[in-house]
């Protein structure tokens, strides 16, 4: 299996939160799909002719493509690139854009899966994210897509927002659940280095949720999610029986992905490959056939943190047999010793020979995951 994602970085405006490259020059938005189109044009071999199982147009806010950029960005993929007939094609999107035209169009192309940005339904909140939607905007636009045909739905919440409560948590998990979307993503607020909402709690006009606050919002997500008939299969993300994200869940078992657009990262199994976090310096690289990008090559021990990172989080945990074939006696013993006092504390548990978090372990994974990783 092989991913795509393709970078969309327009928005209307940025929210307070958000640290993910972005840009408000939708008057730019013409030239970058000629560069986006050049870009997987020219990398056509990256992905070892691979077919192309999971396609994911991430932002930015790509529901602010009209449909002539769909035509164009579908038209490349599928001239250049094997894609599977049955293949999970997800468009990012704002409630507020999909109105009922907007999701006709859609519906015009390969998108089979919707993943809308709610983030919470109450409205105070929502106003001081400076997002664009309304929660009836966000309810509105879930049942037009369903009643339009979408059958693969997955919404983003989040939790530890300015002035939360865990009865207010439970009342958007209360919502959220109330909608039956095939899948939930739940983050945790983080307040990002450089971002407006940074600079808000550095100016005490917010406050940040303390760390008891935090881990019993984290623990009625999981008991409200799994009491909803959710499967819990990593960290921060939940879905009805069978209907993972199959696009991010390929980022967590060391699938290959091409990443395209400005700050897009690809992974091919021995290296790494970043884009410049630049629109203007993207697009002028594109045009002049001087892309402009960093690559790692991964050794021995990278890889093996790799696994490390992407494994631990997930439901499937890692095989301890392929971790020994991969990566060698020396790492599988390290990691089976480091791994020895999380499962004496019920933190790590090891079941058909297979490494995982315990419910327990969940509340510290990135200590543990930081405490397995191989450190020269």
């Amino acid at each position: 299996m092989a991913g795509i994602y393709i970078h969309i970085p327009f928005c209307k405006k940025r929210c307070i939160y958000c640290d993910f490259f972005s840009t408000t020059r939708g008057e730019q938005k013409t030239a970058y799909i000629h560069a986006l189109c050049r870009e997987l044009a020219d990398r056509k071999d990256y992905l070892g002719n691979e077919t192309v199982e999971t396609i994911y147009l991430g932002g930015g806010t790509p529901s602010q493509l009209a449909e002539e950029d769909f035509e164009t960005i579908f038209s490349y993929i599928y001239k250049v690139y094997p894609v599977a007939p049955e293949a999970e094609i997800t468009l990012e999107a704002n409630p507020d854009d999909l109105t009922p035209t907007y999701i006709a169009m859609l519906r015009r192309f390969p998108f089979n899966r919707i993943s809308m940005g709610i983030q919470t339904f109450r409205e105070t909140t929502l106003k001081v994210l400076q997002r664009r939607h309304t929660a009836a905007q966000a309810v509105r636009a879930f049942h037009d897509c369903r009643d339009a045909g979408v059958r693969n739905i997955s919404i983003d919440l989040m939790y530890g927002l300015p002035g939360e409560t865990l009865a207010l948590w439970k009342e958007d998990l209360k919502q959220a659940i109330g909608l039956h979307p095939e899948h939930i993503s739940a983050y945790h607020l983080i307040y990002e280095e450089g971002t407006a909402l940074w600079q808000l709690r550095e100016q005490h006009k917010v406050e940040e949720a303390d760390e008891e606050l935090s881990l019993s919002l984290f623990g009625t997500l999981i008991d409200e999610l799994a009491h909803a008939g959710y499967e819990h299969y990593e960290i921060s993300n939940f879905c009805l029986p069978g209907l993972h994200s199959r696009h991010n869940s390929g980022y967590w078992t060391e699938k290959k992905y091409l990443g395209c657009g400005p700050s897009a990262h690809s992974y091919n199994g021995l290296s790494r490959q970043w884009n410049v976090a630049s629109l203007d310096t993207y697009i002028d690289g594109m045009e002049h056939g001087t892309p402009v990008y960093e690559t790692e090559e991964l050794d021995l021990y990278t890889r093996y943190n790799d696994s490390v990172i992407t494994g631990i989080r997930t439901r499937w945990g890692m095989a301890l047999a392929a971790l020994k074939e991969k990566y060698g006696e020396e790492l599988y013993e390290y990691c089976l010793r480091m791994a020895r006092p999380h499962l004496q504390q019920g933190t790590l548990e090891i079941k058909d020979n297979i490494l995982k978090l315990t419910r327990k372990g969940l509340f510290i994974s990135d200590g543990i995951m930081s405490d397995l990783l191989w450190v020269e």
